[in-house]
């Protein structure tokens, strides 16, 4: 039953290789079409303008495969460990997949609504692939440390266990700066709303002095 499972460890590689690939044609494409300042854009700016948002799009929902499809190899995998060597509930391991996989669905949403066209569906698909991203890692943490030392050795518990600490960690500020630059979207004026009936054009690429209100301005003041 597991016979496909051989040769699948390329696709994690190529999941990181696939991703990582992707942020950075959409930063480069973005920034030589002038469409983003070259100095730490955010990474919904630089897949939000044509041409580059077709690029982020197309090679973020097939991250979002290769997520999918690493996720069900490990949860396979530890499937058939347990089988072997019982040391935790399916049930757990079941969890990790499903909430995985519903992380793999925000990275989808992110990558088919823009960020200046559907804000609140892309700023909560964003939301949706971090959060069960983080909870993911975390449970597969708890996996790795339930069945060491047979499958796992102590130190790759520990390195996991770590990423996934520095993950949750991560957390807090980005839900609190969220909240915060939601706040502050509700005190700005009806520019943002013209924006949404495509009345006005939000640049963002933003300097000082521009009459519009953009949404890396408001950025900017929520981290002050």
């Amino acid at each position: 039953m597991l016979c496909f499972l051989k040769g699948m460890a390329f696709v994690p590689f190529l999941l990181v290789t696939w991703s990582s690939a992707a942020f950075i044609i959409s930063y480069v494409v973005a920034v030589l079409s002038g469409h983003v300042n070259p100095f730490l854009p955010y990474i919904s700016d630089t897949g939000t303008t044509p041409p580059e948002s077709g690029i982020f799009g197309f090679m973020i929902n097939f991250s979002a495969f290769l997520g999918a499809a690493t996720m069900y190899t490990r949860y396979k995998i530890v499937e058939k460990q347990n089988q072997t060597s019982y040391f935790s509930t399916p049930v757990f391991n079941l969890v990790s997949l499903v909430l995985g996989l519903v992380g793999c669905i925000g990275m989808g949403i992110v990558a088919n609504f823009q960020e200046l066209a559907v804000p609140v569906v892309h700023d909560g698909g964003a939301l949706l692939a971090f959060v069960c991203g983080v909870v993911y890692t975390l449970l597969q943490s708890v996996i790795s440390y339930k069945s060491c030392p047979q499958w796992n050795s102590l130190f790759t518990c520990h390195i996991r266990m770590a990423i996934s600490a520095v993950s949750c960690a991560a957390v807090v500020p980005t839900t609190v700066l969220l909240e915060k630059c939601c706040k502050m979207l509700k005190r700005v004026d009806s520019a943002f709303s013209l924006t949404a009936l495509g009345l006005v054009r939000v640049t963002l690429k933003w300097k000082p002095g521009n009459s519009q209100v953009p949404l890396a301005k408001i950025s900017q003041e929520a981290e002050g």
